[in-house]
C-alpha cells in the first residue's frame, strides 16, 4: 500500500468520543496497533479538557459522564476541570491499552486502494477499511466578523484563549455570546474587571427546574433532526436553554447578566450600535462557540449543500466507512459514550460484510 500501515481502523481523536469509541473496538476484539489506532494531536491524555481555563474547576462542569467501563468518581470539585480530567483519561488510556499515538496531525483522509482509506498523518499514511472520526470542536473557534473589527485598538480574544479572570483586572470588558462560556466568563470576570458589558445576537433563555430525562432526548433529537437534514448541527445547549443557577440567578439580580443587543460595528476603542450607543472598550471576549474540525474529511466530499453531513445514525451518508462520533446529538459526554458504542458495531457489521464478499 504504498508505505502505508495497514489497519482495519483508524480513531482520529482521544476525547471522550474517541476514547469510547477505542473501547468498544477493544471489547469486541479488536487489538490496538494491529486492527486499531489512535491518533490524537494534542500533547497528552484529556482531550479539549485540557485546554480549559483554570477558574473552570470540576465543580462547575454540567453533566460530565463518565467514560464507559471506569467510573470517575471521588473528584475534587475545587480542582481545575483540565486537571481531573486529564489524569482521568490518562487512567483510561492505561487501564485498557489504548496505545494512543500523540501528538499526531491527520491532516487529510482520501480515497486510498481497493476500497480502503487513506489517512495522511505527520507521521506517516495508515490505510484503513474504517474511520471513526472524533475530533470534536475546541480547534475551530468561531470568530464573527463586524465592520471596523480590524481598527480596534484593544484586545480580542476567543474563549479558547481565555485564560482567567485575573487578566482583566481593571479593564473594560465586552463578553460577546449567550451561551454557557459566555455567563461564566462574565460572572468570573465582574469582581476583576473595571466595567462588563455583555451582548448577544438572541435573548438568553434559562431553563429552571431539572432538566431529566425526557427533556434531555427531545433536545437531542431535535440536533439530531438538522443532521439527518445534512444541516449544520446546533449545540445541545443551544436548544436546551442555560440552566438558572444560584450564581446565574445572582447575576442577574446583581446586574452582571444584563443582555444587550448585538452591536452593529466595532470602533477604534469600544462597540457602538446604529441608534447612536456606544461602549468604551479595553477587550472584546468572543464567547462565540466552536465549529466541527472536519477539514481534514474535505477529500472525501461528505458534505451536503446545507453545509453539514447527513448521518444515518453515526455514519455518513455519503461513506459507509465513515462515522463521525461527537458530532451532532452526540457531541455530549453521555451522547458520545453511546455513539461510540453504535459505531464499533456499525463498523463491525461492515467488515463481516466485507469478509463475506471477499469469500
Amino acid at each position: 500500500m504504498n508505505g502505508a500501515h495497514e489497519v482495519e481502523v483508524v480513531v482520529i481523536g482521544a476525547g471522550q468520543a474517541g476514547l469510547s469509541s477505542a473501547y468498544h473496538l477493544r471489547r469486541t476484539g479488536f487489538e490496538p496497533d494491529r486492527d486499531f489506532v489512535v491518533l490524537d494531536h494534542s500533547p497528552g491524555p484529556g482531550g479539549a479538557w485540557q485546554f480549559r481555563w483554570p477558574s473552570l474547576t470540576y465543580g462547575k462542569v454540567h453533566g460530565m459522564h463518565s467514560l464507559p467501563g471506569m467510573e470517575l468518581t471521588e473528584a475534587d470539585a475545587g480542582r481545575p476541570s483540565a486537571e481531573v480530567i486529564r489524569e482521568y483519561f490518562d487512567r483510561y488510556e492505561r487501564a485498557f491499552d489504548l496505545r494512543v499515538r500523540r501528538p499526531v496531525d491527520v491532516r487529510a483522509v482520501r480515497e486510498g486502494q481497493d476500497g480502503r482509506l487513506r489517512v495522511e498523518t505527520s507521521d506517516g499514511v495508515w490505510s484503513t477499511r474504517g474511520l471513526i472520526n472524533a475530533t470534536g470542536t475546541w480547534d475551530r473557534p468561531f470568530w464573527p466578523r463586524y465592520p471596523g473589527q480590524e481598527t480596534f485598538g484593544g484586545r480580542q480574544l476567543h474563549t479558547a484563549r481565555y485564560a482567567g479572570p485575573e487578566e482583566f483586572a481593571g479593564l473594560r470588558v465586552v463578553v460577546v455570546g449567550g451561551g454557557a462560556s459566555g455567563t461564566q466568563h462574565l460572572l468570573e470576570l465582574a469582581p476583576y474587571a473595571a466595567e462588563t458589558t455583555w451582548v448577544t445576537r438572541r435573548p438568553p433563555v434559562f431553563r429552571e427546574g431539572p432538566f431529566d430525562q425526557e427533556a434531555g432526548r427531545a433536545a437531542v433529537a431535535l440536533v439530531e433532526e438538522r443532521v439527518r437534514r445534512g444541516l449544520p448541527p446546533r449545540s445541545v445547549v443551544a436548544v436546551t436553554g442555560l440552566p438558572l443557577t444560584d450564581a446565574v440567578r445572582q447575576g442577574l439580580a446583581d446586574g452582571v447578566l444584563d443582555r444587550r443587543p448585538m452591536f452593529d460595528r466595532i470602533t477604534p476603542d469600544g462597540v457602538a450600535w446604529n441608534d447612536g450607543r456606544h461602549v468604551d472598550a479595553d477587550v472584546i471576549l468572543w464567547a462565540t462557540g466552536f465549529r466541527a474540525a472536519l477539514d481534514h474529511l474535505t477529500p472525501l466530499r461528505l458534505r451536503e449543500p446545507g453545509g453539514g453531513i447527513r448521518l444515518e445514525g453515526t455514519r455518513a451518508a455519503a461513506d459507509p466507512r465513515v462515522h463521525l462520533v461527537g458530532y451532532g446529538p452526540s457531541a455530549s459526554t453521555i451522547g458520545a459514550n453511546r455513539a461510540g458504542r453504535a459505531a464499533v458495531r456499525d463498523i463491525g457489521r461492515l467488515m463481516a460484510e466485507g469478509r463475506q464478499v471477499a469469500a
